[in-house]
């Protein structure tokens, strides 16, 4: 498996890309604005991108998805969430995911686990590993979710949805989040 994670100090923002080195078939999560190393990194390691991914609604950076998919040459699927109704739709997305969904991408799956809080559509990714010989998830995306140390914020969408977006954080993590094992690794879009 190849794994890249690319973070912007500036921002403190991170984002993913990974890989099966066998198949050559890549997902990107969370791309930021400048997508030129993602494709050289691509490039450089023979991946092919399938897959753009898409935790949340991002408000505080512009992300990339739609300009790396436009500068693809080989078309890859922009995923994002089917959740938080119609006010959360990314009209430039292909495939609208749900909670239980899954997406192979060569010997790797990952799993999208619905987890308001931060925002309304807000989804994680747990991945396994099949070449690894083992159905146990390894390890998850959790964009602005869940950090390492800390939670995203349950109040950026102001005073009137503050409380009922802290319930839904609530719910996130100790309904989902605390069911996986904890050997299970945290990779966040942002530093706490």
């Amino acid at each position: 498996m190849f794994f890249h994670q690319r973070f912007v100090p500036g921002l403190a923002i991170a984002s993913y890309l990974l890989g099966d080195e066998k198949t050559g078939e890549a997902v990107v999560v969370d791309p930021t604005r400048d997508v030129q190393p993602y494709i050289d990194i691509a490039r450089e390691e023979n991946l092919h991108i399938k897959y753009i991914l898409e935790t949340h609604i991002h408000a505080d950076f512009v992300c990339g998805s739609l300009e790396l998919q436009n500068s693809l040459s080989g078309h890859a699927t922009i995923c994002v969430s089917g959740h938080g109704g119609a006010d959360w739709k990314q009209p430039f997305a292909d495939r609208e995911l749900s909670e239980g969904d899954r997406l192979e991408v060569g010997s790797l799956n990952l799993e999208v686990i619905h987890v308001p809080g931060h925002t309304p559509e807000h989804i994680a990714f747990v991945v396994k590993d099949a070449s690894r010989n083992s159905d146990k998830p390894w390890f998850m995306f959790t964009g602005d979710f869940l950090f390492v140390g800390d939670v995203g914020r349950p109040d950026l969408l102001g005073e009137d949805e503050k409380q009922k977006l802290a319930n839904q954080l609530y719910d996130s993590v100790f309904d989902k989040i605390a069911k996986l094992p904890d050997y299970v690794e945290i990779f966040p879009a942002h530093g706490a």
